[in-house]
Protein backbone atom coordinates (compact mmCIF):
# COMPACT_ATOMS: atom_id res chain seq x y z
CA UNK A 1 0.00 0.00 0.00
CA UNK A 2 1.29 3.60 -0.53
CA UNK A 3 2.51 5.32 2.30
CA UNK A 4 -0.56 8.28 2.47
CA UNK A 5 -0.77 11.79 1.20
CA UNK A 6 -0.38 13.04 -1.96
CA UNK A 7 2.90 12.86 -3.53
CA UNK A 8 3.39 16.29 -5.04
CA UNK A 9 2.59 17.44 -1.42
CA UNK A 10 -0.75 18.74 -1.96
CA UNK A 11 -4.07 17.03 -1.36
CA UNK A 12 -6.75 17.02 -4.50
CA UNK A 13 -10.21 17.55 -4.20
CA UNK A 14 -11.59 14.31 -3.14
CA UNK A 15 -13.15 12.18 -6.35
CA UNK A 16 -17.07 10.58 -5.29
CA UNK A 17 -16.64 7.36 -3.78
CA UNK A 18 -19.17 4.35 -5.06
CA UNK A 19 -20.48 1.59 -3.05
CA UNK A 20 -17.14 -0.75 -3.13
CA UNK A 21 -14.75 2.13 -1.96
CA UNK A 22 -16.90 2.34 1.10
CA UNK A 23 -16.82 -1.56 1.37
CA UNK A 24 -12.86 -1.01 1.49
CA UNK A 25 -13.22 2.11 3.54
CA UNK A 26 -15.29 -0.13 6.20
CA UNK A 27 -13.17 -3.09 6.60
CA UNK A 28 -9.99 -0.89 6.65
CA UNK A 29 -11.66 0.55 9.87
CA UNK A 30 -12.53 -2.63 11.14
CA UNK A 31 -8.90 -4.34 10.65
CA UNK A 32 -6.35 -2.08 9.20
CA UNK A 33 -3.81 -4.39 8.70
CA UNK A 34 -6.69 -6.49 5.91
CA UNK A 35 -4.40 -7.85 3.06
CA UNK A 36 -4.72 -6.21 -0.34
CA UNK A 37 -5.97 -10.30 -1.26
CA UNK A 38 -8.87 -10.11 1.59
CA UNK A 39 -9.86 -6.73 0.57
CA UNK A 40 -10.43 -8.02 -2.97
CA UNK A 41 -11.96 -11.53 -1.96
CA UNK A 42 -14.48 -9.59 -0.19
CA UNK A 43 -15.61 -6.77 -2.45
CA UNK A 44 -15.84 -9.17 -5.55
CA UNK A 45 -12.72 -6.92 -7.36
CA UNK A 46 -9.26 -7.96 -8.76
CA UNK A 47 -6.08 -7.38 -6.76
CA UNK A 48 -5.12 -4.94 -8.70
CA UNK A 49 -8.02 -3.00 -8.65
CA UNK A 50 -8.71 -3.05 -4.61
CA UNK A 51 -4.91 -1.77 -4.60
CA UNK A 52 -5.71 1.01 -7.17
CA UNK A 53 -8.69 2.26 -5.40
CA UNK A 54 -6.77 2.10 -1.62
CA UNK A 55 -4.38 3.99 -3.51
CA UNK A 56 -6.42 6.48 -5.00
CA UNK A 57 -8.50 6.51 -1.31
CA UNK A 58 -4.60 7.89 0.03
CA UNK A 59 -4.08 10.05 -2.18
CA UNK A 60 -7.46 11.77 -1.91
CA UNK A 61 -6.77 12.34 1.89
CA UNK A 62 -10.12 9.91 1.78
CA UNK A 63 -7.46 7.30 3.92
CA UNK A 64 -5.08 9.23 6.28
CA UNK A 65 -2.73 6.54 7.91
CA UNK A 66 -2.98 3.27 9.43
CA UNK A 67 -3.58 2.72 13.55
CA UNK A 68 -4.05 0.03 16.21
CA UNK A 69 -6.75 1.02 18.31
CA UNK A 70 -5.32 0.89 21.92
CA UNK A 71 -7.19 -0.29 24.96
CA UNK A 72 -5.64 3.03 27.17
CA UNK A 73 -6.49 1.54 30.48
CA UNK A 74 -4.17 -1.79 29.55
CA UNK A 75 -1.39 0.54 27.92
CA UNK A 76 -0.93 2.67 31.38
CA UNK A 77 -3.08 5.19 30.35
CA UNK A 78 -5.82 5.11 33.22
CA UNK A 79 -7.11 8.87 33.70
CA UNK A 80 -8.84 9.87 30.42
CA UNK A 81 -10.69 12.70 30.14
CA UNK A 82 -12.51 15.12 27.61
CA UNK A 83 -11.67 18.98 28.18
CA UNK A 84 -13.92 21.66 27.14
CA UNK A 85 -11.95 25.12 26.27
CA UNK A 86 -13.44 28.23 25.96
CA UNK A 87 -10.93 30.72 24.37
CA UNK A 88 -9.72 34.25 23.07
CA UNK A 89 -12.23 34.65 19.80
CA UNK A 90 -9.57 34.08 17.27
CA UNK A 91 -7.21 31.96 18.52
CA UNK A 92 -8.05 28.90 17.08
CA UNK A 93 -5.01 28.20 15.32
CA UNK A 94 -2.88 29.30 17.85
CA UNK A 95 -4.32 27.05 20.57
CA UNK A 96 -4.53 23.58 18.76
CA UNK A 97 -0.69 24.42 17.93
CA UNK A 98 -0.39 24.46 21.40
CA UNK A 99 -2.68 21.62 22.10
CA UNK A 100 -1.16 19.61 19.78
CA UNK A 101 1.74 19.15 21.74
CA UNK A 102 0.59 18.43 25.42
CA UNK A 103 1.08 15.42 26.30
CA UNK A 104 -1.73 12.63 25.56
CA UNK A 105 -3.71 14.59 23.56
CA UNK A 106 -5.61 12.55 21.45
CA UNK A 107 -8.77 14.71 19.84
CA UNK A 108 -9.04 17.78 19.46
CA UNK A 109 -11.96 19.94 17.52
CA UNK A 110 -13.24 23.26 17.09
CA UNK A 111 -17.20 22.98 17.83
CA UNK A 112 -20.13 25.69 18.45
CA UNK A 113 -22.51 25.84 21.65
CA UNK A 114 -21.27 26.69 25.18
CA UNK A 115 -17.82 26.34 24.76
CA UNK A 116 -14.98 26.81 21.92
CA UNK A 117 -12.73 23.45 21.87
CA UNK A 118 -13.12 19.96 23.12
CA UNK A 119 -10.31 17.84 23.68
CA UNK A 120 -9.76 14.48 24.61
CA UNK A 121 -6.41 13.08 26.55
CA UNK A 122 -5.38 9.82 27.91
CA UNK A 123 -3.17 10.08 31.00
CA UNK A 124 -1.28 7.51 33.29
CA UNK A 125 -2.84 8.94 36.52
CA UNK A 126 -5.40 11.25 38.17
CA UNK A 127 -2.18 13.44 39.43
CA UNK A 128 -0.97 13.93 35.34
CA UNK A 129 -4.41 14.94 34.84
CA UNK A 130 -4.72 17.64 37.11
CA UNK A 131 -1.16 18.50 36.28
CA UNK A 132 -1.52 18.69 32.74
CA UNK A 133 -5.11 20.48 33.33
CA UNK A 134 -4.06 23.31 36.05
CA UNK A 135 -0.62 23.80 34.72
CA UNK A 136 -0.44 23.16 31.13
CA UNK A 137 -3.61 23.72 30.06
CA UNK A 138 -4.56 26.98 32.48
CA UNK A 139 -1.17 28.52 30.91
CA UNK A 140 -2.10 29.09 27.65
CA UNK A 141 -2.82 32.77 26.86
CA UNK A 142 -5.20 32.09 25.07
CA UNK A 143 -7.58 29.81 26.83
CA UNK A 144 -10.16 31.46 29.06
CA UNK A 145 -11.75 28.83 31.23
CA UNK A 146 -11.92 24.79 30.80
CA UNK A 147 -14.15 22.34 32.48
CA UNK A 148 -13.15 18.54 32.87
CA UNK A 149 -15.44 15.64 32.18
CA UNK A 150 -13.84 12.68 33.40
CA UNK A 151 -14.00 9.08 31.42
CA UNK A 152 -15.16 6.43 33.44
CA UNK A 153 -15.54 3.84 30.58
CA UNK A 154 -15.44 3.85 26.51
CA UNK A 155 -16.33 1.47 24.20
CA UNK A 156 -14.91 1.89 20.56
CA UNK A 157 -17.72 2.23 17.81
CA UNK A 158 -16.85 -0.29 14.89
CA UNK A 159 -17.53 1.90 11.47
CA UNK A 160 -21.15 -0.47 10.98
CA UNK A 161 -22.24 -3.49 9.28
CA UNK A 162 -23.04 -2.19 5.58
CA UNK A 163 -23.48 -4.51 2.86
CA UNK A 164 -19.72 -6.24 1.63
CA UNK A 165 -20.63 -5.73 -1.92
CA UNK A 166 -23.67 -7.70 -2.69
CA UNK A 167 -24.72 -4.07 -4.14
CA UNK A 168 -21.54 -3.22 -5.58
CA UNK A 169 -21.04 -6.74 -7.26
CA UNK A 170 -24.46 -6.95 -8.42
CA UNK A 171 -24.59 -4.02 -10.19
CA UNK A 172 -21.40 -4.64 -12.08
CA UNK A 173 -19.27 -2.30 -10.25
CA UNK A 174 -16.87 -4.89 -9.46
CA UNK A 175 -14.92 -4.95 -12.74
CA UNK A 176 -14.63 -1.44 -12.84
CA UNK A 177 -11.04 0.24 -12.50
CA UNK A 178 -9.67 2.20 -10.08
CA UNK A 179 -6.82 5.18 -10.61
CA UNK A 180 -6.74 1.40 1.46
CA UNK A 181 -16.46 6.62 21.45
CA UNK A 182 -19.68 7.55 23.06
CA UNK A 183 -18.23 6.89 26.44
CA UNK A 184 -19.85 7.70 29.55
CA UNK A 185 -18.38 10.49 31.57
CA UNK A 186 -18.89 12.82 34.66
CA UNK A 187 -18.19 16.19 34.68
CA UNK A 188 -15.93 17.68 37.43
CA UNK A 189 -16.93 20.35 39.21
CA UNK A 190 -15.89 23.45 38.09
CA UNK A 191 -15.80 27.38 39.00
CA UNK A 192 -13.99 30.41 38.78
CA UNK A 193 -10.06 30.28 39.76
CA UNK A 194 -7.41 32.69 39.02
CA UNK A 195 -7.77 34.82 35.79
CA UNK A 196 -11.24 34.08 35.60
CA UNK A 197 -9.97 29.44 34.78
CA UNK A 198 -12.04 26.86 36.48
CA UNK A 199 -10.76 25.47 39.42
CA UNK A 200 -10.39 22.03 38.53
CA UNK A 201 -10.70 19.44 41.67
CA UNK A 202 -8.70 16.60 39.96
Amino acid sequence: MADGGDRTGQIPPPRPLDAIDRDILRMLQTDGRASIRSVADQVHVSRANAYARINRLIDDGVIRGFSARVNHERAGQGASAYITLKIVQNSWRTVREQLQALPGAAHIALVSGDFDVLLLVHTPDNRTLRELVLTRLQSIPEVLSTRTLLVFEETDLDPGPGPISGSAAASGQGATSGSGPTPGSAAATSGSGPAGRDADPL
